[in-house]
């Protein structure tokens, strides 16, 4: 049982990289699971995944300052509505206030892991991943609020395969994912006025979020090498 030890301590010490690396792995099992009934057993297995990436998103918050206990206030109804939204599919009030409830809770961890970046002067390995992980986890919380809009406003989304369509979550989650990074290539577009809205907030959001990553990592380098001179 050495590897199980040695694997656990690895994850225990890098939990914005298991965050990172599940989220990846998340966007590839999507792609399985877009066109199968929203109450499959494959839907079944991608909210549990779902629910794993929640668990590993608290943990992460947990080794930060933020607050543990509302953490936990805001997760484990986001668990539970996770498992009751599959079982009731289709109820469209209740995936609402799902999507809400994620939306709150992705935005608590995001503030977590923004945090824990800041919180020293000298970055550590798991830090670098949490700028990742920390990428990551704004892309999941827009797309929640997106599935939210949707959900207010039904049609604020068209895509050239059938535009009167609701979006699914793979659709959200790409045009999240190429809104955040500025690529622009997503074939899903916001039509109504909320979605714009928050499409821009999103786009400005996200050139902020790489400028303040880019301006912190060279402001440590310089920090670095300039100690390291007054150390010669």
């Amino acid at each position: 049982m050495e590897w199980l030890r040695r694997t656990f301590a690895i994850l225990k010490a890098n939990p914005s990289g298991t965050l990172l690396t599940v989220q990846l792995l998340g966007i590839l099992l999507y792609a399985f699971v877009d066109d199968v009934p929203a109450d499959s057993i494959g839907r079944l297995a991608l909210s549990l995944f779902g629910m794993l990436v929640v668990l590993l998103a608290l943990g992460v918050v947990r080794a930060t300052p933020t607050y543990t206990w509302l953490g936990v206030l805001i997760g484990i109804p986001a668990v539970i509505l996770t498992i009751v939204d599959w079982a009731v599919a289709g109820s469209q009030p209740l995936h609402l206030i799902s999507d809400l409830v994620h939306v709150a809770f992705y935005g608590y961890t995001l503030i977590g892991l923004l945090r824990y970046m800041f919180a020293d002067e000298e970055v550590t390995q798991d830090e670098i991943w949490a700028i990742g992980a920390t990428f990551t986890v704004a892309v999941w919380l827009w797309a929640y609020a997106y599935s939210a809009v949707q959900g207010i406003v039904p049609g604020s989304f068209i895509a050239a395969v059938d535009p009167q369509a609701q979006r699914s979550w793979l659709e959200l989650l790409f045009l999240s994912t190429t809104t955040m990074t500025s690529t622009g290539l997503s074939d899903v577009v916001p039509v109504k006025p909320l979605a714009r809205s928050v499409v821009m907030i999103q786009q400005i959001a996200g050139m902020l979020y790489l400028a303040v990553a880019v301006s912190r990592i060279v402001g440590l380098t310089i920090n670095r090498r300039r100690a390291a001179r007054e150390d010669r």
